[in-house]
C-alpha cells in the first residue's frame, strides 16, 4: 500500500518534467534531469518508463499526420513531372532571348561607360573647382599675410591670422598645405614678437638720448604760462591803482631782472607751440602694445616696459658729480627729469592700463626722494648767490611744470625754504666782503659837500636829515663818513637779493615780509656787527677812527627805521602787525659803539704802557732833578693832542657833540686812571727792590705834572677835581712818605675822615721797606751820627706797625 501510494504520486511529477523538458530551452535541461536523480531511488527508472510511453505516443501522432498527408504528396509529385518539358522548353527560349539581348547590348554598353567616365570626369572637375573655391581665400588671405609682414603691419597682419584660424583654416584643414601653414604662424608670431621688441628698444633709446629736449619744450612752455600770468597779474594791478607785493610779484623797478627767462627763446617769432607729440613718435609703444595685446601676453609686455623705465629713471636722476659747478648741469638734470615724466604722463593718458596712476605716483615719490637727495647735496657746495638763485628759479619752473602734469611738489617747496637759508648764508658771505672792501675803502673822514648837486647826491643815497646843516652854506661836511651810505644802499641791495629768492614760492606777503626782516637782521647782526668788530679790531685803526666809527653806527642806527619802511613798501605789510618781526639795528650798532669805545680805551692805555716804559728812573738818586721826567711830558703832550682832536670833532647836532663829549670823557677818565694805576704798579714792582728819598721826590714832581694836566681840564664837562682823583692814591701815599707823618696815618687808620684813608698799610708797608733797605745801603755810617741813628729806628718802628695793620692788629703809635 505504501508503495502504490508512492507511485502515485511520482507519476504527475514525471509528467511535469517531461513537460518542461518539451517546452524550455535545451541548455535549462540539465538541472531539470538533475532533479529525476535528486528523487526516490527508483524514480530513474520510472522516468524511463514514462518517457518511453510518452515517445510512443509522440510516434502514433507522427505517423497518423503522414498518413493523411500522403495523398497530397503523391499528387503534387505527379504534377511536377508533367511541368518538366514545358520548363526545358522555356529555359531554351529564356537562353535564347538572353544571347540575342547581350549581342544587341554590346554597343549600348561601350556608349554607356564612355557617359559614365565623362560624368565621373565632370564630377571630379566640380569637386576640384569646389575645394579650389574653398581653397583661393585661404591662399589669398596667407598671402596678404606675407605683404603686411612685408610691409612692417605686424598688427594687421596679426589680425589677418585670426582670420586665418578662425574663419578659413577650418575649412581647408584636411589640406597639407594648410597644416603648412598653420605650422608656419606661431613663429610668425615670435617674430613679429621680437620686432616690435625691437621697435620698443629703440623707442626707448630714443626717448632717453632726447629726454632732456622734451623737459626743456615742457618747461619752456611752463614758465611762458607763468610769465604771461605774472604780466596779467601786474596789468590788473595797475588797472586798480594796486601797488602792493602780491605772491609772486616784485617792485617794479626790480621786476625786469626777477622775470628774466630761466630758458632763453631759441626763435622769438615763433608760434607753434610744440608738444611731446610733435617731439616724440609714440607708434612703436602703441604698436607693441597692440600686439602684445593681441597675443594675449600683455602683462609681459606691460612688466618689461616699467621696469626698463624704471632703470631708466634710475639712470635720470643719476647726477653728474660737476653738477654744481654750472646752472646748465643743474638745468640738463631737471630736462632730463621732466623729459621722463612727460613721456610717462604721455603714456598714462593715451594706453590703458600700460602705465597707471599707481606706478607713475610709486615713481615718482621714488625720483622726488632722489631729486631731493641730490640737491640737497649739491646745493651745498654752492658759494655763489646768482648761483644758487638760479637752482631756485630751476626748481620752481621744475616744480611748477610737474605740478602742471599732476605731480605732488609739495615736498620740493619745502626744499626751496632748506635752499633760501642756504642762499641767505652764501648772501651774508657776498655781503661780508662787500662790507670789508667798503670799509677798507673809506678814510674815515667827514664827507665834504662842495656844493647843492653833491649834497642831493647824498641824501637820495642815504636819508640823513639835519636841519641846522642844511641852514649852513657851502662847502661843509656831513658828520659820517662815505663809508655809512654805501652801507645803507648795501643792505638794500641785500634785500633786494633776498627778495629774489622769495618770488614764486607761492607764499603770502607776511611770509615774505617776515623771511625779508629775519634776513636783514641776520645781515645786520651776523655780518655787519661782525665785520664792524673785525674792523675796529685792526691794528691800523687809529683813535681818531674809531671815533669816525661810533658816530657812522649813530647815524646807520638811526637809518634802521627807513629800512624796515623800505621792506613795508615791498611786501605792504605795516610795522604794527603783531607778528612783524623788528630789525635788531639797535643792538646792533650800539654793540659796535661800546666795542669802537672799548677799542679806543685799550689803544690809549696801549699808547701809556709805551709812554711808560720808557721811564728811566734812577731809584737810588740823592736829590731829585728838579724838573719833571722826561717820558712823562711826552706822553702828556700826547693825550692833550688826542683829547683836542676828540673835543674838535665835527659835531653837526646836539647828539653828535654829546656822544664825542662823552666818548673824550670817558677816554680822559681811562687814560689818567690807567695812568695812575701804572705809576703805582712802578713803585710797587717787585723787581725794584731800593727807593731813595730823592727818587721818591722825583717821582712826586712827576705826579703833580699828571695832576696839573687832571686840573687842567683837558676834556670839556667835569664836574670839580672829578679827573683829579684819578690820581688821589698816588697823592696821599706821596704825601704820607713826602711828610713823614707816620703818626697821623697810624692816628687816623680806618677812620673815614683819615688824612690818608686812601693808603693801604700794605702798600705804604712795601715802599717803606724798599726806602728802609736804601737807608741801610747807603748810610753804613749811620750808627756813628745820631740823628740817622734815630731816623733808621723810626723807621724800623713804622715797619713794625705796618705790619701789625696788615695782620689785622693795631698797635700803639708810639713814634
Amino acid at each position: 500500500m505504501a508503495e502504490s501510494g508512492e507511485g502515485l504520486g511520482t507519476v504527475p511529477e514525471h509528467e511535469r518534467i517531461l513537460q518542461e523538458i518539451q517546452s524550455t530551452d535545451t541548455a535549462c535541461v540539465g538541472p531539470t534531469l538533475r532533479s529525476v536523480y535528486d528523487d526516490q531511488p527508483n524514480a530513474h527508472k520510472k522516468f524511463m518508463e514514462k518517457l518511453d510511453a510518452c515517445i510512443r505516443n509522440h510516434d502514433k501522432e507522427i505517423e497518423k499526420m503522414c498518413n493523411f498527408h500522403h495523398q497530397g504528396f503523391v499528387d503534387a509529385i505527379t504534377e511536377l513531372l508533367k511541368v518538366r518539358t514545358d520548363a526545358e522548353k522555356l529555359k531554351v527560349q529564356v537562353t535564347d532571348t538572353n544571347r540575342r539581348f547581350q549581342d544587341a547590348g554590346k554597343e549600348v554598353i561601350v556608349q554607356t561607360e564612355d557617359i559614365i567616365r565623362c560624368r565621373i570626369q565632370q564630377r571630379n572637375i566640380t569637386t576640384v573647382v569646389e575645394k579650389l573655391q574653398l581653397c583661393l581665400p585661404v591662399l589669398e588671405m596667407y598671402s596678404k599675410l606675407k605683404e603686411q609682414m612685408s610691409a612692417k603691419r605686424y598688427y594687421s597682419a596679426l589680425k589677418t591670422m585670426e582670420q586665418l584660424e578662425n574663419v578659413y583654416f577650418p575649412r581647408v584643414s584636411q589640406y597639407r598645405f594648410c597644416q603648412l601653414m598653420i605650422e608656419n604662424l606661431p613663429k610668425l608670431r615670435e617674430d613679429i614678437k621680437e620686432i616690435s621688441m625691437s621697435d620698443l628698444k629703440d623707442f626707448l633709446e630714443s626717448i632717453r638720448k632726447h629726454s632732456d629736449k622734451i623737459g626743456e619744450t615742457a618747461m619752456k612752455q611752463a614758465q611762458q604760462q607763468k610769465l604771461f600770468s605774472v604780466i596779467l597779474q601786474k596789468q590788473n594791478n595797475v588797472k586798480f591803482g594796486k601797488t602792493m607785493y602780491i605772491n609772486d610779484r616784485i617792485p617794479e623797478e626790480r621786476s625786469e631782472i626777477v622775470l628774466k627767462p630761466v630758458f632763453e627763446e631759441e626763435d622769438e617769432n615763433e608760434e607753434e607751440v610744440l608738444t611731446v607729440q610733435d617731439l616724440v613718435d609714440f607708434s612703436p609703444v602703441y604698436r607693441c602694445l597692440h600686439i602684445y595685446s593681441v597675443l594675449g601676453d600683455e602683462e609681459t609686455f606691460e612688466n618689461y616696459y616699467r621696469k626698463q623705465r624704471k632703470k631708466q629713471a634710475r639712470l635720470v636722476l643719476q647726477p653728474q658729480s660737476n653738477m654744481h659747478e654750472t646752472v646748465d648741469g643743474y638745468r640738463r638734470y631737471f630736462t632730463q627729469i621732466v623729459g621722463f615724466f612727460v613721456v610717462e604722463d604721455h603714456i598714462l593718458h593715451v594706453t590703458q592700463g600700460l602705465v597707471t596712476r599707481a606706478y607713475t605716483d610709486e615713481l615718482w615719490n621714488m625720483a622726488l626722494s632722489k631729486i631731493i637727495a641730490v640737491l640737497r647735496a649739491h646745493s651745498s657746495y654752492c658759494t655763489d648767490p646768482d648761483l644758487v638763485l638760479e637752482l631756485k628759479n630751476l626748481i620752481v619752473i621744475f616744480a611748477d611744470t610737474l605740478q602742471g602734469y599732476g605731480f605732488p611738489v609739495n615736498r620740493l617747496f619745502d626744499l626751496l625754504f632748506e635752499i633760501r637759508d642756504q642762499y641767505n648764508e652764501t648772501l651774508l658771505k657776498k655781503w661780508a666782503g662787500v662790507f670789508r672792501d667798503i670799509f677798507e675803502e673809506d678814510n674815515y673822514s667827514p664827507i665834504p659837500i662842495v656844493n647843492e648837486e653833491e649834497y642831493k647826491t647824498v641824501i637820495s643815497k642815504f636819508p640823513f636829515q639835519d636841519p641846522d646843516l642844511e641852514k649852513q652854506s657851502f662847502p661843509k661836511k656831513l658828520p659820517m663818513s662815505q663809508s655809512v651810505p654805501h652801507i645803507y644802499i648795501q643792505v638794500k641791495e641785500f634785500i633786494y637779493a633776498s627778495l629774489k629768492f622769495s618770488e614764486s614760492l607761492h607764499r603770502s606777503s607776511t611770509e615774505i615780509d617776515d623771511m625779508l626782516r629775519k634776513s636783514t637782521n641776520l645781515l645786520l647782526t651776523r655780518t655787519l656787527s661782525s665785520c664792524l668788530l673785525n674792523l675796529i679790531k685792526k691794528p691800523h685803526i687809529g683813535l681818531t677812527e674809531l671815533v669816525q666809527i661810533i658816530i657812522n653806527t649813530t647815524h646807520l642806527e638811526q637809518a634802521c627805521k627807513y629800512l624796515e619802511d623800505f621792506i613795508t613798501n615791498i611786501t605792504n605789510i605795516s610795522q604794527e602787525t603783531v607778528h612783524t618781526t623788528r630789525l635788531y639795528g639797535l643792538s646792533t650798532f650800539k654793540d659796535a659803539r661800546h666795542a669802537a669805545e672799548g677799542e679806543i680805551y685799550t689803544k690809549l692805555n696801549q699808547k701809556i704802557d709805551e709812554f711808560v716804559q720808557l721811564a728811566d728812573y734812577d731809584w737810588t738818586m740823592s736829590e731829585p732833578d728838579g724838573r719833571a721826567s722826561g717820558y712823562l711830558m711826552d706822553l702828556i703832550n700826547f693825550l692833550r693832542s688826542i683829547f683836542q682832536v676828540f673835543t674838535h670833532l665835527p659835531t653837526n647836532s646836539n647828539d653828535h657833540a654829546a656822544m664825542s663829549g662823552k666818548v673824550a670823557q670817558t677816554a680822559c677818565m681811562s687814560a689818567c686812571q690807567h695812568l695812575s694805576t701804572s705809576l703805582m704798579q712802578m713803585l710797587l714792582d717787585s723787581e725794584l727792590k731800593q727807593i731813595s728819598m730823592g727818587a721818591v721826590q722825583q717821582f712826586n714832581l712827576d705826579v703833580i705834572q699828571c695832576e696839573l694836566f687832571a686840573s687842567s681840564e683837558p676834556v670839556p664837562g667835569f664836574q670839580g677835581d672829578t679827573l683829579q682823583l684819578a690820581f688821589i692814591d698816588l697823592r696821599q701815599l706821596l704825601d704820607l712818605f713826602m711828610v713823614w707823618d707816620w703818626s697821623t696815618y697810624l692816628a687816623d687808620y680806618g677812620q673815614p675822615a683819615s688824612k690818608y684813608l686812601r693808603v693801604n698799610p700794605n702798600t705804604a708797608l712795601t715802599l717803606l721797606e724798599k726806602m728802609k733797605d736804601t737807608s741801610k745801603k747807603n748810610n753804613i755810617f749811620a750808627q756813628f751820627r745820631k740823628n740817622d741813628r734815630d731816623k733808621q729806628k723810626l723807621i724800623e718802628t713804622v715797619v713794625k706797625q705796618l705790619r701789625s695793620l696788615v695782620n689785622g692788629k693795631k698797635g700803639k703809635t708810639n713814634i
